[in-house]
């Protein structure tokens, strides 16, 4: 993820952050379900408070752009999370068929990889 803050613009910080990042996920350089670094990390490197990142994060996910899971951190959203998923599901049963394994054995092994 690249950002930089002109701190000589009239625009705000939070609204530079907001931009940098939408732009960057409409040109598909965030592809759908990368994580955002945490508040506090991203405010330090660019020097910013923490409650700047914050808003803009917050205004990020009211636009759509991104979604917050808890603890686990703010992701880029979107339908290409759907489509990813497909493709790593379509990518794994080719790879399960060529291994000559069992639906059964299959779905198992998913359910232990995801416990």
């Amino acid at each position: 993820m690249r950002l930089r803050i002109d701190p000589a613009s009239d625009v705000a910080p939070f609204e530079q952050v907001r931009e940098a990042v939408r732009a960057q996920v409409e040109a598909g350089d965030l592809a759908p379900g990368f994580r955002l670094p945490p508040v506090r990390a991203l405010a330090s490197e660019l020097g910013l408070a923490a409650n700047t990142v914050a808003r803009a994060y917050k205004e990020l996910e009211a636009l759509g752009v991104v979604e917050t899971r808890g603890r686990a951190g703010t992701f880029v959203a979107g339908a290409g999370v759907t489509r990813a998923l497909r493709e790593a599901a379509s990518a794994y049963a080719g790879t399960v068929r060529a291994l000559g394994v069992s639906d059964a054995d299959a779905v198992e092994a998913v359910r232990r990889a995801l416990a």
